[in-house]
């Protein structure tokens, strides 16, 4: 008696085994298996942060091309635009400010040199005031230009984790139902659900990591530029400066 029931426990936990077997080899972990063992909210989750990426990465190559387009127009424009100045060349300066429309530096030099033209070309104080306030206007404006897109970048690199948090809630809340509704607790009730919970919070931190990444480096690259413009300005007023002094 006692063996008989030692046999049918045996064969009922082989059984129960196989089951959880069959389940668990059900569920796969290819993306497009997990796609499909997917439940529509995290679906849409997965979009969302797919838009991101996608997004994030468009800002991070038309900031980099940016950049380095102002980069190398500016160090071909500074020695060229002091050439000039240094000849008392004021048109010659401003057609080579025209020339590097990409420079930062030329679209900063070129309001103040054509405020001090319209002025008359003449050194007064009120031309080289006017000229000063010209100069803060397009250094604010070209910080803008340069700034574009920086805050996506932030948005994104801030709630990314949580949108995959949020497929990750979802996720267990959806193994969870599987073992409520299947009334089994083996690892193949729950593996698909956590499966879901786990894609979406690596996709999330994958998104969002590179986006802080850039934009911290971008940030420091907009303030460097910051501190060529304000230092081309000042020396561009103290041009102006030294040449009422020779009148």
């Amino acid at each position: 008696m006692i063996l008989a029931q030692l046999a049918h426990f045996a064969s009922h936990t082989v059984c129960s085994l196989a089951f959880f077997q069959e389940e668990e080899q059900a569920v796969g972990f290819s993306p497009l298996q997990l796609w499909d063992h997917m439940g529509w909210a995290v679906r849409i989750i997965a979009i969302c942060l797919f838009i991101e990426s996608i997004w994030s990465l468009a800002v991070m190559i038309d900031r980099y091309l940016y950049f380095s387009a102002a980069r190398k127009q500016s160090r071909e424009f500074a020695p060229k635009v002091a050439g000039a100045l240094k000849d008392s060349k004021l048109e010659e300066a401003i057609k080579i400010a025209d020339r590097n429309k990409k420079s930062h530096l030329a679209e900063v030099v070129t309001a103040g040199l054509q405020e001090f033209r319209s002025s008359g070309g003449a050194p007064t104080e009120e031309s080289i005031a006017s000229s000063e306030r010209a100069l803060e206007r397009a250094e604010a404006i070209v910080h803008a230009k340069l700034k574009r897109g920086l805050s996506v970048l932030a948005t994104i690199g801030a709630t990314a984790p949580f949108v995959g948090l949020l497929g990750t809630v979802i996720g267990i809340l959806h193994a969870f139902q599987q073992i409520a509704t299947q009334k089994t607790s083996g690892i193949g009730a729950v593996a698909g659900g956590i499966s879901e919970a786990l894609v979406t919070t690596a996709f999330g931190l994958l998104v969002a990591i590179p986006a802080v990444m850039t934009f911290n480096y971008f940030t420091g690259r907009v303030e460097n530029f910051d501190v060529e413009m304000d230092n081309s300005s000042s020396e561009l007023i103290d041009y102006f400066i030294k040449q009422s002094h020779r009148r």
